[in-house]
């Protein structure tokens, strides 16, 4: 049944033993093994005195090298040297030199904070996990009766066998198996898995539901558009494995320079050695007053471990897949630690209008008839010609007689032309709708001015005007296209982060894209642009904002779309975000940042979330190249000083400092999570007042 483990996986069996202990997992049981022995050792020797105490050190120290030699052994086939060997030949020259509980204490807190490590990134990637257990198991697949006579029915079958053009019923509760396009009823779909958002979205005949988002209304039928392994889910699932997979342009210079470093400190570890023995003349090794060792061995060893970068290393990676994994959560998708740079430079932003301000699907409003047309008349011709067209303007018409109970008329013919409507005939008569001038032949004269004076009035006010005329009857249908939710605060929000101006590029018409812009707060509108003008715009912003200037000499300019039609303008831009497109191929494959939801407050949401990342990167290199300096001028220092800093003190400080820095970075997955906007308001109608023989108009 759907929600449980995919069936097509092979079966789950015991892993192999070695598996096991170096795992994750693992590697945290045997650190803790280590830790409890390290601690009887102490105990029994620091407070009970008893000579037979090492073993548990050298138990320890064994255990902790199982760990530390299979990883250093692994560095040394690809023929590197890194922390892993730094680490193991610290803890070997420690118990060398008869300091095993040091080497102990080094080993298990390397051990652990590298187990520690591992399950923090498998705690990171959960909303992969979260995905997996969204593909359902089994689906409703209509089968047609055969010739024979044998009824049709419904079967069940794995998700994996249904194709496009398929038949699939969808009962409550249940997990839709793969996109498709409701045919049957209407329901209410929660999508929070997959967009983040808290409400279920209400679906009808001709929505699209998307593979892994659940049915919690009623059953319905729906035709499959994609098979299972290109559905939403499975393109979504894939785009964040592959984010996880990118490294941030800081993590790549400290992969690039981490070899060099660590033969770096090794180098530096040997020469410290050698002028303090041979320059200074300190014992090679010696005992001090108290038992403890000291000597110029021991200063080289100490240097050594302080020096290790192992906090530099994990500081960027942990921060970076806990933001994915917590934006992925939220229905937003960073495509790697190098978006989430981006967006947190972002200075300045270029906004479409149709389709990410708005909806980009109008919707009906009012059919307004002129003189003594019939409204019920129109719209039932309306409906009629715009049966098999797929333009947004005609799947509004079509809504709008569904809505209000008018079946459509069938027209005899009908003809489309590109640019103008759309014409057939009815009943004998030719109907004609579209712009004006395309209706205008059919359209009574004494109507005309009439008609051109109702249009005038809905395009003034920014809304969509189409005309209909048929048998000596005219009308005007008035159509908004509504902002999306969160537009309204968007801009304000944008600032309060510092971001500004936010601008409007579109090829809409001015006057509808002034009345928009203005009622979102956008004060800069560029309108009837081609998408070869909106590249020139973007790139005259990056001018303005781009890299180099603003606040401490970085900026970048944003795009936010809808990912389909404004691919040139993304392109352009530092980093491109695409805003509603669960469903959209082109702004899954061309955005940097892919918004799943259809509200606005996920933009700065996720803004404040690159932005946080980036300043929690920021403390943990500060953190541990602090720390790694501090303590090795503390070691060479104290060396000379008579104050020989304890080999176990710079194993706290060093794998200390590395735990501290994966328990920030996972702070990130406590990231509240957007504050969902309200839905936009919708605004009263005014049109100029029917003639007296007018019918009353549709409402909307």
């Amino acid at each position: 049944m759907a929600g449980e483990p995919p069936s097509s996986e092979p079966p789950s069996h015991p892993a192999p033993w070695p598996d096991v202990l170096f795992s994750a997992r693992g590697e945290v049981g045997a650190a803790s093994a280590a830790g409890v022995l390290l601690l009887l050792g102490w105990i029994l020797h620091a407070g009970l005195g008893l000579e037979g105490a090492s073993a548990f050190y050298w138990t320890s120290l064994a255990i902790g090298m199982v760990h530390g030699l299979r990883a250093a052994w692994e560095s040394a086939r690809e023929l590197k040297f890194d922390i892993d060997m730094l680490m193991v030949l610290g803890a070997g020259l420690a118990a060398y030199i008869g300091q095993p509980a040091e080497g102990a204490l080094l080993l298990f807190l390397f051990v652990l904070a590298g187990g520690l490590e591992g399950l923090a990134m498998a705690r990171t990637r959960s909303a992969i996990e979260a995905l997996h257990q969204l593909i359902p198991t089994a689906a409703l697949r209509w089968r047609e009766g055969d010739p024979a006579g044998a009824p049709g029915e419904w079967v069940q079958v794995e998700p994996e066998s249904l194709v496009p053009g398929d038949r699939v019923k969808i009962l409550p509760g249940e997990l839709i198996p793969t996109d498709a396009v409701i045919e049957v009823g209407a329901s209410a779909i929660n999508q929070a898995s997959l967009t983040g958002e808290s409400m279920p979205r209400i679906v009808k005949p001709g929505d699209e539901v998307y593979a892994g988002t659940v049915n919690v209304g009623n059953p319905f039928e729906a035709r499959v558009t994609r098979p299972v392994r290109e559905s939403s889910l499975h393109r979504i699932m894939n785009l964040v494995l592959e984010a996880q997979s990118q490294r941030e342009p800081v993590q790549r210079a400290i992969d690039r320079l981490s070899q060099p470093y660590a033969i770096g400190v090794m180098a530096a570890s040997v020469a410290v050695l050698l002028i303090s023995w041979l320059f200074f003349g300190d014992p090679l090794l010696a005992t001090d007053e108290r038992g403890g060792a000291r000597g110029a061995l021991y200063t080289a060893i100490t240097l050594l471990v302080v020096m290790s970068p192992c906090a530099v290393i994990i500081s960027t990676p942990t921060a970076t897949l806990a933001a994915i994994a917590r934006a992925a959560r939220g229905g937003v998708l960073f495509k790697g630690g190098q978006s989430i740079e981006r967006l947190a430079r972002m200075k300045a932003v270029a906004m479409d209008k149709t389709g990410t301000l708005t909806i980009g699907r109008p919707r009906v409003q009012q059919l307004h008839p002129v003189g003594w047309s019939d409204a019920q008349d129109l719209l039932a011709v309306a409906a009629g010609l715009e049966q098999d067209s797929t333009h947004p303007i005609a799947a509004a018409i079509r809504e709008a007689a569904a809505t209000r109970g008018v079946e459509p008329k069938q027209a005899a013919r009908a003809t489309f032309i590109p640019g103008r409507g759309v014409s057939g005939v009815f009943d004998g008569e030719p109907a004609h709708l579209g712009t004006y001038e395309h209706a205008e032949e059919l359209i009574p004269v004494c109507l005309r001015a009439r008609v051109r004076e109702v249009l005038g009035r809905v395009q003034e006010r920014g809304q969509i005007g189409t005309v209909i005329a048929w048998n000596g009857q005219a009308g005007v249908f008035v159509m908004h296209d509504e902002p999306r939710r969160g537009a309204d605060e968007l801009v304000a929000s944008l600032a309060d982060l510092g971001i500004g101006p936010v601008v409007m590029l579109t090829g809409d018409n001015r006057a509808t894209a002034e009345i928009i812009a203005a009622r979102v707060g956008i004060t800069d509108v560029q309108a009837e642009l081609l998408p070869e003008d909106k590249v020139a715009a973007v790139r005259r912003l990056k001018e303005q904002h781009g890299r180099g200037t603003g606040r401490r000499g970085i900026g970048g300019v944003g795009v936010i779309g809808d990912g389909v039609n404004d691919a040139p303008a993304l392109s352009a831009a530092d980093v491109s975000i695409a805003i509603g497109s669960i469903g959209s191929d082109a702004a899954l494959e061309s955005a940097d940042i892919v918004l799943l939801g259809d509200d606005l407050a996920a933009v700065p949401w996720a803004v404040a979330l690159a932005r946080r990342t980036r300043a929690i990167i920021a403390v943990n290199l500060a953190f541990a190249l602090t720390a790694i300096a501090v303590m090795a001028v503390a070691t060479l220092i104290g060396s000379r000083v008579g104050h020989q800093l304890p080999l176990w003190v710079g194993v706290l400080g060093h794998e200390g400092g590395t735990l501290l820095v994966v328990a920030n970075s996972l702070t990130l997955l406590a990231a509240r999570g957007a504050r969902p906007s309200r839905a936009p308001a919708e605004e009263p109608v005014e049109l100029p007042a029917p003639r007296p023989h007018a019918a009353a108009p549709i409402g909307g």
